[in-house]
């Protein structure tokens, strides 16, 4: 008796319930198995890179010797498991990129929205997937993980989102920067659509990003006890400067926290949000933006920083293309060299010298393609 002939359609549910039912098992071992499950079909999609994480030759290449690394993943956006396995294919991805790294890096920051609407099963699939990186994983919370129940359940699984650590003579600090002041109760939202109010880009009801008084405070509080000598590297989830209000590219009391950084020597503000290459300087302060797992933002229409390196358009049709990951090397002085992880595109490195000569130095090849 003929085999009865699939449909494409019933084909892909088979292969999607096959790839969950991998991820409930998910240790190490399943892990390559599933990843490599995600690969192979984005590979007869023609979408695999190849330049994924060979950026270590061109790290290699880099004038100083880095003092130590740690690598990134940030923006992944999981939705539930029923809604899209896309997503969750790109963090795998990701994960996968930063496993492969030799040597590996000291830790792995997590740069924010993790999840798309808050929900405990689109955060439980991230911690999940995370269990497999083999580094040392620090989280950042974006305000998709964060306003449907405030931070309850993101709280619940990785603890408060303010902290400090020191890590080999450099004052690491991550910032909760992506409080808003109070549109919700006096419209008589529900959690849910606070959520989704948040999560649009443009949608004017909301407050603008702040890291808060009661974080300022904090900020003080912890640096008051660190040499102004101490290279600082500071998280944040949205961009400690102003950027571009209408799509809250923006912290709103970004200028305090920068009048608060401005005594050390040696500043790094690395932050998630953005989804694009972005890069800036700013008295003392150096700024990165990180590449996002899920899809890239378009440049917006004003306020973009002197010295970023465009990427161009992404293509439409690719699910990887102006999406990656990355790696920052945190050189002798504390300054950082960037690395950006272009997924289907060459990688591109911004060196520290770059922003610290306000772009007179090392300034990396602008893309040939028009940007958007």
């Amino acid at each position: 008796m003929r085999k009865p002939i699939k449909s494409i359609e019933t084909r892909h549910y088979e292969e999607r319930d096959a790839f969950f039912d991998g991820l409930r098992r998910l240790d190490r071992r399943s892990f390559m198995k599933i990843a490599g499950i995600s690969a192979g079909i984005a590979a007869s999609k023609a979408l695999i890179s190849p330049h994924s994480f060979q950026l270590i030759d061109v790290a290699s290449a880099a004038p100083s010797k880095p003092r130590f690394t740690f690598a990134y993943i940030s923006d992944t956006h999981l939705y539930k498991k029923e809604l899209n396995d896309r997503f969750v294919r790109s963090i795998l991805r990701a994960v996968d990129d930063v496993n492969r790294l030799d040597p590996q890096p000291d830790f792995v920051l997590f740069g924010g929205d993790l999840a798309q609407l808050g929900q405990k099963e689109e955060l439980d699939l991230g911690k999940e997937i995370l269990k497999s990186v083999k580094a040392p994983v620090r989280m950042m919370v974006g305000e998709h993980d964060w306003f449907l129940d405030m931070g309850e359940h993101w709280r619940s699984l990785f603890g408060e989102p303010q902290y400090s650590f020191d890590h080999k003579g450099v004052h690491f600090v991550t910032l909760m920067s992506v409080n808003e002041k109070d549109f919700w109760t006096e419209r008589g939202m529900t959690p849910m659509e606070r959520m989704q109010t948040v999560a649009g880009l443009d949608n004017g009801l909301q407050s603008r990003f702040e890291v808060g008084a009661a974080g300022r405070e904090w900020l003080k509080r912890d640096l008051a006890k660190v040499d102004k000598k101490t290279p600082l590297i500071i998280f944040s989830h949205s961009p400690l400067y102003k950027y571009y209000k209408p799509w809250n590219f923006w912290t709103d009391d970004a200028d305090d926290v920068q009048a608060i950084l401005r005594p050390f020597e040696n500043v790094t503000v690395i932050h998630g949000h953005t989804h694009q290459m972005l890069s800036n300087r700013i008295g003392n302060i150096s700024f990165h933006g990180m590449l996002s797992t899920a899809w890239p933002w378009p440049y917006a229409p004003e306020g973009l920083p002197s010295l970023t390196v465009q990427m161009n358009r992404a293509d439409p049709f690719s699910n990887f293309d102006g999406c990656g990951d990355g790696r920052f090397d945190v050189l002798e002085a504390g300054l950082v060299d960037k690395l950006y992880n272009l997924w289907d595109r060459n990688p591109v490195t911004i060196r520290s010298s770059y922003l610290a000569s306000n772009g007179k130095n090392d300034r990396p090849a602008a893309t040939k393609l028009p940007s958007y």
